[in-house]
């Protein structure tokens, strides 16, 4: 299995030559010993397959299939194995989390005169199907986050159906004994404490992270408001302290809010299901984004039209940029108040490390609701998303206004089109943020408060805002490569996402048959065709296409307009690198073969 399984072959040739030139190997390939589950002491009868000299790991299989790495001290003869019953893998990790959560049930039941059998459904279906039984890899731009994971017990038990068989056949009693089983199961696998992993710098990071990001907004919206935004031209901070606040414009961005909460909560849309958590449970959601920006955008024409002035929100960005700011720290602040009253399987992994800091950036709660009302959801979708093409829109009548325009300058048009384009294609697709890493893992605090609320509107609009006192004119020729590159952009980012996302809600769609994928020993298969066999990150590479469109109608006097699209790339480096690592250890050498199969990152090889 790719480069894992090159390495494994090599290492077991060498063994075969000889002892002179290699460590003498305790166990050898096809040897029956008794190895230990990862995070349990409980030992199960596997299998040798290889042994790796580099990283001294013995592979191992289960009776069903699983492979994991085990270093030799976890392994023991099979003259050492003890009375219990050989089992899967599977069964492992069920025992391990049962034996934590209860002992005493646990001995209880082993009284009884009864057989546990653990099948895996997704391997029996395969097998069924001749393997067209697809899982999807992992959300591949789990942003920056960052990587919050289970404990192996726990990953694999919401993976497997325990299945009770007693000697009478009672068919009732065995549906009612599975039921239990599953239940307790769930139970034990939600109390089960965490690994928690810290990203962004650990405990320290925390701390400089909730220092630098309201900093570097403030410089970039001080730095776009000056006549030569240059860099060697440092904006002034301490005459315009008293101009930060402004009543009015915390009035505006409430306003905003309620108005938008109102628009989520009217029973309008589809109400889908997220993706399943901890315990099992599945969230619903009202998906009607869509329907949200065309009442928002109905209602900001006729205000247009009653004679409302927009241009406001050009004259005071800095204003309802700091109210926003302070919304998102009172909003924050509730969050971790109320986390500490939340349950233990309500909690993000990787929020609860038990330092104030870091749990108040990354946030603690994972789903916080008030009734029915998703907080996270609202904030990840509506304000600051639809609130993005309101600025734009704004900006785009304060440079009529500056510059005596009839109609905005083609720049501005374009930069307007292509953000409006990328807004109204997330919110039509708004049920795919369900399966993201944002909703699925990561808590809700300020690091993706601030985002929502901050982040996204006051600095994804700096290329409007830059055009309103510098409008950039374009060339026909100019304008048409600017449009096919965004085009195209859209296209991949639009086709890969899809493509994605239907695989992830149902891997076995007939219209999916086609995909080739690599299974894993996890139990799901990684995407090695159609979109995802070009690069491993197709959806990134559009991104990037547009973001390059976004930033072209400015043109080059200055680095600033272009801030997003360094971003980006700095972003996306970084996403890839933790992507990479995450995925290493979760599905080892399967991909290392995955790799293989796809060897470029983001940009595909040009023949």
């Amino acid at each position: 299995m790719g480069l894992c399984g090159q390495a494994g072959r090599h290492s077991s040739a060498g063994t075969e030559l000889g002892s002179t030139k290699m460590p003498t190997v305790k166990y050898q390939r096809g040897d029956m010993v008794m190895g230990r589950w990862p995070g349990s002491s409980l030992y199960y009868e596997v299998k040798v397959l290889h042994f790796d000299a580099k990283s001294q790991l013995y592979t191992v299989i289960y009776k069903d299939g699983t492979e994991l790495e085990l270093k030799e001290q976890d392994i023991k003869s099979a003259a050492a194995r003890t009375t219990r019953p050989s089992c899967t893998a599977a069964a492992v990790a069920a025992a391990a989390i049962t034996e934590s959560a209860s002992p005493s049930r646990r001995d209880a039941k082993l009284k009884d005169s009864f057989e546990v059998r653990l099948i895996p459904p997704e391997q029996t279906k395969a097998s069924e199907n001749n393997g067209n039984k697809k899982h999807e890899k992992k959300e591949d731009n789990e942003p920056a986050n960052k990587v919050n994971e289970k404990s192996e017990p726990e990953k694999n038990q919401s993976r497997y159906n325990l299945r009770r068989r007693k000697d009478d056949g009672d068919g009732k009693a065995e549906a009612k004994a599975e039921q239990l089983e599953e239940k307790e199961a769930k139970m034990a696998a939600a109390a089960a404490p965490p690994s928690v992993s810290l990203d962004f710098g650990g405990k320290l990071g925390a701390y400089f992270w909730l220092l630098f990001l309201p900093a570097w907004v403030l410089f970039l919206v001080l730095k776009v408001n000056q006549e030569d935004p240059s860099l060697a031209n440092f904006p002034p901070l301490w005459p315009l302290l008293e101009s930060f606040w402004d009543a009015k414009a915390l009035g505006f961005v409430v306003l905003w809010i309620l108005f938008q909460v109102l628009l989520y909560i009217l029973p309008v849309g589809k109400l889908s299901e997220g993706m399943p958590l901890r315990s099992g449970e599945r969230l619903k959601y009202r998906t009607n984004g869509f329907f949200a920006m065309v009442v928002s955008c109905v209602a900001v024409a006729a205000a247009v039209q009653q004679g409302a002035d927009l241009t406001y929100i050009h004259s005071h960005f800095l204003q309802l940029a700091v109210s926003s700011f302070l919304i998102s720290v009172l909003l924050s602040s509730y969050l971790y108040v109320r986390s500490g009253r939340a349950a233990a399987e309500q909690l993000a992994l990787g929020g609860s490390s038990g330092n104030v800091a870091y749990d108040f950036f990354k946030g603690r709660e994972l789903n916080p609701r008030i009734k029915y009302f998703d907080l996270k959801f609202f904030c990840e979708m509506r304000p600051g998303l639809i609130g993005w093409c309101l600025i734009n829109f704004a900006l785009a009548l304060a440079e009529m206004k500056r510059q005596g325009l009839e109609a905005p300058s083609h720049a501005m048009i374009l930069v307007n089109l292509f953000q409006l384009l990328y807004v109204a294609d997330g919110l039509w697709n708004e049920e795919a943020i369900l399966t993201t890493m944002d909703l699925m893992h990561d808590g809700f605090g300020f690091m993706l408060a601030f985002g929502d609320l901050v982040w996204v509107p006051f600095t994804y609009t700096l290329q409007a805002y830059y055009l309103v006192s510098r409008p950039t004119p374009l060339s026909p020729p100019a304008l048409a490569a600017i449009v096919t590159l965004k085009l195209v952009g859209f296209y991949i980012f639009r086709k890969s996402n899809s493509e994605k996302n239907a695989f992830r809600r149902n891997p076995s769609d007939p219209q999916l048959s086609h995909l080739k994928t690599i299974p894993t020993a996890t139990g799901r298969s990684l995407l090695v065709s159609g979109w995802w066999g070009v690069v491993r990150h197709p959806n990134y590479l559009g991104d990037l296409l547009m973001a390059l469109a976004w930033s072209l109608p400015c043109g080059f006097s200055h680095l600033l307009p272009w801030y997003y699209m360094i971003y980006f790339i700095i972003l996306l480096v970084h996403r890839d690198s933790r992507d990479m690592s995450e995925c290493r250890r979760k599905y080892g050498s399967a991909w290392d073969e995955y790799c293989r199969t796809v060897p470029y990152r983001i940009i595909p090889r040009v023949y």
